[in-house]
């Protein structure tokens, strides 16, 4: 009778003493959960206590009233008429930035980019100096034209399309930098002038990256405030924005200014919700 083998047990793996599992069973590293979800909560909180301190009892009624209409209008106009002024100016200058062989591109792709970083009340100061009525500009565009740009809804638009640019220019030179000019070369080579090829084929490529940029543009424009109160002033049914009626409600009337404020979070929140699967996430394209 033959005797069974018998098979010495597995070993078990050694585990490395003193370490500590920085895993969870997701595969995220437990280090950094902790700050993530600290940063997550110093941003959602803030508007948790919108919600919490809002006076939903006179709601609707706060909501309706004229002061309220009038500035949300106003901002939606103004937004959108601004975030128009920003794709006629910026999507050329994207293109300029991104496919023309002009020196000194990075320097120009930089200042580009100083509005981002630009304290807005600079912006609407420098405005002020190059627009104003005894401005660089300005001064002729009163005396030759008798155009006034500053405190006037006009303003209002010049000023938030000076700081939401930068948003739409870098959105679509990243996406004309990002496309395949292949397809370009090949409408070239089939005899298509450069523009038809850029009505035809690069403007197809780029357009999610457009529509990105818009979005985000029209989105900076509707919440603008230290530009606007500087460089257009805070007229009621004329210069007067939402965030500048937030402002001035937070003085006299604290409840106005969190309805004001719950407003513009909503449109917001609403507008970049709906946008954001189809242009704003990483696989729009």
């Amino acid at each position: 009778m033959t005797s069974a083998r018998v098979r010495p047990p597995a070993a078990e793996p050694v585990r490395p003493r003193g370490r500590r599992r920085t895993r969870d069973r997701s595969g995220l590293p437990v280090v950094l959960v902790l700050p993530a979800a600290l940063g997550l909560a110093f941003l959602v909180v803030p508007l948790l206590g919108l919600l919490v301190e809002a006076p939903w009892g006179t709601l609707l009624t706060r909501i309706t009233s004229p002061m309220v209409l009038e500035a949300l209008e106003l901002s939606l106009t103004t937004a959108t008429l601004a975030t128009v002024l920003c794709l006629l100016l910026g999507v050329p200058l994207a293109w300029l930035l991104a496919r023309s062989d002009l020196p000194g591109r990075p320097f120009l792709r930089a200042l580009v980019t100083v509005p981002l970083v630009l304290p807005p009340v600079v912006g609407g100061v420098a405005l002020l100096l190059v627009a104003g009525r005894n401005g660089l500009l300005g001064q002729y565009l009163d005396a030759w034209f008798g155009v006034s740009l500053p405190f006037t809804t006009t303003g209002v638009v010049v000023a938030e399309a000076f700081v939401a640019m930068p948003f739409l220019v870098i959105s679509v030179d990243g996406a004309l930098r990002g496309a395949d000019r292949r397809f370009e070369d090949a409408a070239a080579t089939l005899g298509a002038s450069r523009w038809l090829t850029f009505r035809r084929v690069t403007l197809p490529m780029v357009a999610p990256g457009i529509a990105a940029g818009a979005v985000l543009c029209w989105a900076r424009a509707l919440g603008e405030f230290g530009a606007t109160i500087t460089f257009a002033g805070n007229f009621p049914g004329e210069t007067q924005t939402m965030p500048l009626a937030v402002y001035l409600a937070l003085e006299t009337d604290p409840q106005a200014a969190i309805v004001l404020s719950l407003v513009l979070l909503a449109v917001s929140i609403i507008v970049l919700g709906s946008m954001r699967d189809k242009w704003i996430s990483p696989n729009a394209t």
